[in-house]
């Protein structure tokens, strides 16, 4: 809105009263709203930007209280972090204008930075010359709901490039900076894999993935603790002290404020803010999944390999066998205290993938997507043992199946590209047919989840069965058996699945 102050209009609007956070079934409300009302479920948009406003939320909820241990974390309860949000958010309302005299996230100085249009910096806007395919591409006029969930977007997920005015520089001898501008931490060199844990509530939510003052003790990735949220006080440059806290303590991995910017109209002055470490010099995002087996090792989102087939990665601290390599300190203290505290609870996962250049330019390609996935659990099932162990035989037994599919397909075209004309590509095809299996699967993979909790053994069975069929759905889709090689060719090459729907002891 505007409002007429000494003779001019003034644009108003405060993250605390307005709103702007997409919600599930509800549209947009305000940070008051998040906090007041416990009937709200889950956040909306985009995996990126459920991502971006988790953390801001969180961010918000350890500035309000961030228990000592995890027994005043339990004491505190959903309603009771609410609560104390609310009474923050109240208490540094002032701190929430969009626009003014110190703007939410943004830095006055940098109105010195050639400004470029908003597009500019979103991974799914076209600008420029490029073919534009959808009209969600074209660069429009963005209101001020979706210029605040811009700013908390470009905080972490900024893309690495040129797109930054770099020339700006605001901390004395600071070298860090080139005409390139390094991608956000949320980001990483082509898009980290995010997980949270998801409950009945928004509120819930929060509050299961509140960390406590032990919890950061005992990481040791924070030297600087939970640290003071940069609403609270901007930094005055790169290497200014308020930049280097934020570099060292949980806040500045919440908000990372990896770039300085400033809105003007459908604008943004910006240049490359905080340069924060990376998972491979000890940079410990809490909502990555990283493995230490010997270098650091992410896991990145995969178009080809959606987030749900990780599952069994991203609980690997229930491994009790000693194979445990990939850690996600955000689900391993979550699941561990949702287990004593919730009946159920699901696990998020999602992320943006992105292609980068040498020169350090990334942008979104044909191949490159927005993924997400949700599995529930049960907290009796984690509790027994037995179902993690049965989770892991069955994605083993899926993985090979999928390499079934591959040989079986690969070896029906093999006749044909190895005569002297070859009209089609046996590799692109098997990797097609594979790609369709999991396809298949992924509509029964909570289907397998529950099964994983029969002691009997026969829902899984069954599911086994199920896999068997979209193996051969896969095959036939992509090698016909119509003419008489076609024939002769199927039949010779059909998937060999028996053993897979044998009953295990």
């Amino acid at each position: 809105m505007e409002i007429e102050m000494e003779g001019h209009a003034e644009r108003q609007f405060n993250l605390v009263e307005d709103n702007w956070i997409p919600v599930a079934g509800t549209g947009r409300v305000s940070l008051k709203r998040v906090f007041s009302d416990p009937d709200l479920t889950a956040l909306g948009g985009s995996p990126v930007e459920k991502i971006a406003l988790t953390k801001l939320l969180l961010a918000i909820a350890q500035a309000a209280h961030t228990p000592e241990s995890e027994q005043t974390w339990a004491a505190l309860g959903p309603s009771g972090l609410a609560e104390r949000a609310r009474n923050y958010l109240e208490d540094k309302k002032d701190l929430f204008w969009l626009y003014g005299d110190r703007p939410f996230l943004q830095m006055p100085v940098v109105a010195q930075a050639d400004k470029k249009s908003i597009g500019v910096f979103l991974p799914d806007a076209i600008t420029g010359n490029s073919t534009i395919l959808t009209e969600s591409q074209m660069e429009r006029e963005y209101d001020d709901a979706e210029k605040a969930l811009i700013l908390v977007y470009l905080t972490g997920f900024a893309l690495g490039g040129k797109q930054p005015d770099n020339k700006i520089v605001l901390s004395k001898n600071y070298s860090e900076k080139s005409s390139t501008a390094k991608p956000g931490p949320f980001l990483g060199y082509s898009g980290y894999l995010h997980s949270f844990l998801f409950w009945e509530s928004l509120q819930g939510t929060i509050w299961l993935n509140l960390l406590t003052r032990d919890h950061i003790y005992d990481m040791q990735v924070f030297p600087g603790g939970v640290g003071n949220p940069p609403w609270e006080q901007m930094p005055e440059g790169e290497d200014c002290p308020v930049a280097k806290q934020l570099k060292e303590s949980l806040m500045g991995r919440l908000v990372p404020l990896c770039r300085f910017a400033l809105l003007n109209d459908n604008a943004l002055h910006c240049s490359e803010g905080i340069s924060h470490p990376t998972h491979k010099n000890g940079g410990i995002d809490p909502s990555i999944t990283v493995s230490f087996a010997k270098e650091p090792r992410a896991l990145w989102v995969d178009p080809e390999k959606r987030p749900w087939r990780e599952l069994t990665s991203l609980l690997s601290f229930f491994d009790t066998g000693g194979s445990r390599s990939y850690d996600c300190p955000q689900l391993r203290i979550g699941v561990l205290r949702a287990m004593e505290n919730a009946s159920k609870f699901s696990i998020w996962s999602g992320g943006i993938r992105v292609s980068g250049k040498v020169a350090g330019e990334q942008k979104v390609t044909g191949r490159d997507d927005y993924l997400e996935s949700e599995v529930l659990l049960f907290s009796e099932w984690l509790k027994t043992g037995t179902w993690f162990v049965c989770l892991q035989h069955e994605m083993s037994a899926l993985e090979a199946i999928s390499k079934v599919v591959y040989s079986a397909t690969l070896n029906y075209f093999k006749p044909e590209t190895s005569s002297k004309r070859p009209s089609v590509d046996g590799k692109k095809h098997a990797a097609t047919a594979v790609n369709l299996f999991w396809q298949l699967c992924e509509r029964n993979f909570q289907d397998l989840v529950n099964a994983c909790n029969d002691e009997t053994g026969e829902k899984v069975a069954d599911m086994r069965r199920v896999f068997v069929n979209y193996a051969n759905e896969a095959f036939n889709t992509f090698c016909p058996n119509h003419t008489a090689r076609q024939i002769e060719a199927w039949a010779e090459n059909r998937p060999d699945l028996w053993r897979f729907t044998i009953k295990r002891d």
